[in-house]
């Protein structure tokens, strides 16, 4: 494959890391003492999947989020970190993109009713996709470097 600048397996790797600082960024904004100690992030959640169009979501929502809101916001928190970090380094690469569009699709599906929600996980869900399929732990991370993939 011919590319300007750099190499495909660069360039996958780019768009790896770049999809690891979007989920460092998603991290770093969140007001962490909101979410864990007045239980904003959680409650906020709560009232999307109130409202939702399909039952199954809010039916799904009650039966393992709103039961325990605390585990949940500290789960939802520190899985954003670890996906960033897990990909920016490269990291244990598959289990962080697969982990991604994992939570890409129930942030997704959480959040169908609102445009501008679907086309940033929806993009987040592609890249992964992509950087999954084209094994973007090759080139410039400790996964490659330490042969574990």
């Amino acid at each position: 494959m011919e590319t300007v600048w750099l190499t495909g397996a660069e360039w996958l790797a780019v768009l790896r890391i770049g999809l690891g600082l979007w989920w460092l960024e998603s991290w770093r904004h969140k007001d962490k003492k909101g979410w864990f100690e007045r239980g904003t992030g959680i409650a906020w959640a709560a009232d999307v999947a109130a409202g939702h169009r399909w039952p199954l979501v809010k039916n799904g929502f009650d039966k393992v989020v709103r039961p325990r809101p605390k585990a949940m916001a500290y789960i939802v928190v520190y899985a954003e970190l670890a996906l960033g970090l897990g990909l920016v380094v490269g990291f244990l690469t598959p289990v962080a993109l697969v982990g991604g569009l994992l939570l890409n699709l129930l942030y997704l599906l959480l959040m169908i009713h609102d445009w501008a929600e679907q086309g940033q996980n929806a993009m987040m869900a592609l890249i992964s996709l992509v950087a999954l399929f084209a094994m973007s732990w090759q080139t410039w991370s400790l996964d490659g470097a330490i042969g574990l993939y």
